[in-house]
């Protein structure tokens, strides 16, 4: 008797072949059975009524690092068939990190990645500094596997403290960072992140951003004596020139040491076909040479929700929007956006400043495209789902002006969304996805709390660019977000269903997969809010051979989720 038996589904193995109709046997956390009938029964059994069986899906780019300290499921990810997160990305991770750094990195992270600090002060029993004490710290009762990366901003802070957000470092020390990475990867790293673009609360560049190229060739070095490790970056993703230097420096490594390497995100604005078309002819020249770098391509759109109470990376660029809303408590912001002089500075700020990342475009066109999402008072309701600009054009105002009027009236409670923002040409996304040279990524789940709702990447790769454009096959997105990710990370016995590879399987239908309604809950330490979206579509997960969440019954009890092994060198 087996230990689980999912019978009478549409099998896609991950492999890009056609589908089938079969069954498939689990014992021990492993598919020991993959085929057109399994004749044992099972103690468990699962009927997916002519439903689709595939591979648990891999998610390349998140920052589950500090909700995984207090939900060990990362939910919602389960909900959207991912089994597996890989964390640590954009430089920045919880270890190994000096007790007396801890600060620091709580607020480098706020910054960059919007999290509440709440979920750091309240989330986190910090129980370690190094790599290996903090891994054993998370595999306990953990329910999705993971695959950690090491902050390269971190390594430096260990090395160099605050000296790290200064300077280049010298020989000794980047000798100390090589040191320092050999042991993370011992302890169950999965290589190494870097960014090129991010700076923390007081506006100084990350510390990888300082390195100098010898230090990241002499990290790399030490993945490729150690015969794995992924190497990551977020590049200027913005300007073709940098991006394509930025892409042969990874090539570089790549054939120098023998790794993998990816950047993300390679994003898509309007009047970018050019950098697009120039990074994946980049992508496949250097794929030509041998080399393995792997840009990482978004399925969705972005949407961003904010308020006047905090505000959004998209009005703190602006020195007098972060000004007032760095001001504590709500009356002092009331008062500017009220009126006088300030409130005049604050429209003319947004009226003059460029959106940026490579676009001429002004702030201005942004907020008058936004919506009114969610309103505080009975008598506003009427206003939710509208334009800015149209409610503006009514009051004979400026959009910024009927922002900042709506908002006060609510003592800022009112929540405005900015809506599909980039990435909205599906011909051009959807070519990108289906490029031989890409992979799955840049989701950022996890992070940016306040502001997003970055859940079921994964259900949108099924629902637009499989049902609705042609764009891939059922077979290709399936492999695209098993297969394909697990080769490219070098992820051990994952992203196929053959007999031996870890039992990590999702059900679904393939004709209504799609991605939920985002809403705000209050369920991160603190009682603070995020938003967040469930799925359509997905009936059961499985992670390492134990049901973790079924769309009637919601998780389960099972914490069958582990750290990820890698295979030699990045292949599978």
């Amino acid at each position: 008797m087996h230990d689980l038996v999912i019978r009478n589904a549409l099998v896609l193995d991950g492999s890009g072949a056609p589908g089938f109709r079969g069954e498939l046997a689990v014992d021990r956390g492993r598919i020991t059975a993959c085929t057109g009938r399994v004749t044992e029964p099972g103690r468990h059994e699962i009927d997916a009524g002519g439903k689709a069986l595939a591979p648990g899906f891999i998610d390349a780019h998140t920052h589950f690092d500090v909700q995984l300290c207090w939900d060990r499921l990362a939910q919602p990810m389960l909900e959207h068939g991912v089994t597996t997160i890989v964390t640590g990305n954009c430089s920045l991770t919880l270890a190994p990190l000096r007790e007396e750094h801890r600060g620091r990195l709580c607020r480098m992270f706020q910054q960059i990645e919007d999290l509440p600090m709440s979920a750091f002060e309240e989330g986190i029993d910090w129980t370690w500094e190094s790599f290996n004490d903090y891994l054993t710290a998370m595999r306990r009762n953990l329910g999705i596997n993971l695959a950690p990366l090491v902050g390269h901003s971190l390594i430096r802070l260990w090395v160099m403290g605050e000296d790290a957000f200064e300077r280049a470092a010298t020989p000794d020390e980047v000798a100390a960072m090589q040191s320092l990475l050999g042991e993370c990867l011992d302890a169950g790293a999965v290589g190494l992140s870097l960014s090129y673009i991010d700076t923390d609360e007081r506006g100084k560049p990350v510390p990888s951003r300082l390195a100098e190229f010898a230090e990241i060739r002499a990290l790399a070095q030490t993945m490729g004596e150690a015969g794995h490790g992924m190497l990551q970056i977020v590049p200027e993703f913005y300007d073709a020139d940098i991006l394509r230097t930025r892409t042969d420096m990874l090539a570089e490594l790549s054939l120098e040491f023998g790794i993998p390497t990816t950047y993300s995100p390679l994003f898509y604005n309007d009047g970018q076909a050019e950098l697009i078309e120039s990074a994946l002819r980049s992508a496949e020249q250097q794929a030509a040479r041998g080399a393995r770098v792997w840009p990482q391509i978004q399925t969705r759109m972005n949407d961003i929700n904010f308020n006047l109470n905090d505000g959004c990376f998209m009005l703190n660029v602006m020195p007098g929007w972060l000004e007032t809303l760095s001001l504590s408590g709500n009356q002092g912001k009331i008062r500017r956006f009220a009126s006088g002089e300030w409130r005049e500075r604050l429209v003319e700020e947004i009226e003059s400043t460029p959106i940026g990342f490579g676009s001429s475009a002004l702030l201005a066109e942004r907020i008058e495209a936004c919506t009114v999402l969610q309103t505080a008072l009975e008598k506003n309701r009427g206003l939710e789902g509208r334009r800015l600009s149209d409610i503006a054009a009514e009051r004979g105002q400026r959009a910024a002006e009927t922002m900042m009027d709506i908002a006060v009236e609510e003592n800022l409670a009112t929540w405005f969304r900015n809506s599909d923002i980039g990435h909205s040409n599906v011909e051009m996304v959807g070519s990108m996805l289906a490029h031989p040279n890409t992979i799955v990524g840049s989701s950022d789940a996890g992070a940016h709390v306040h502001h997003l709702a970055p859940f079921g990447d994964t259900c949108v790769l099924f629902s637009t660019f499989v049902r609705e454009t042609g764009a891939l096959t059922l077979e290709e997105a399936v492999r695209k977000l098993t297969y394909d990710e697990a080769r490219a990370w070098g992820l051990q016995n994952r992203g196929l269903l053959h007999p031996g590879f870890a039992a990590d399987l999702v059900v679904f239908d393939p004709e209504t997969i799609a991605r939920g309604e985002q809403s705000l809950v209050a369920d991160m330490p603190g009682n603070s809010t995020r938003w967040v979206r469930g799925s359509h579509g997905v009936d059961a997960v499985v992670v390492n051979g134990e049901l973790a969440w079924t769309a009637d019954d919601g998780y389960t009890e099972a914490r069958a989720g582990d750290v990820v092994t890698l295979s030699t060198l990045g292949q599978h």
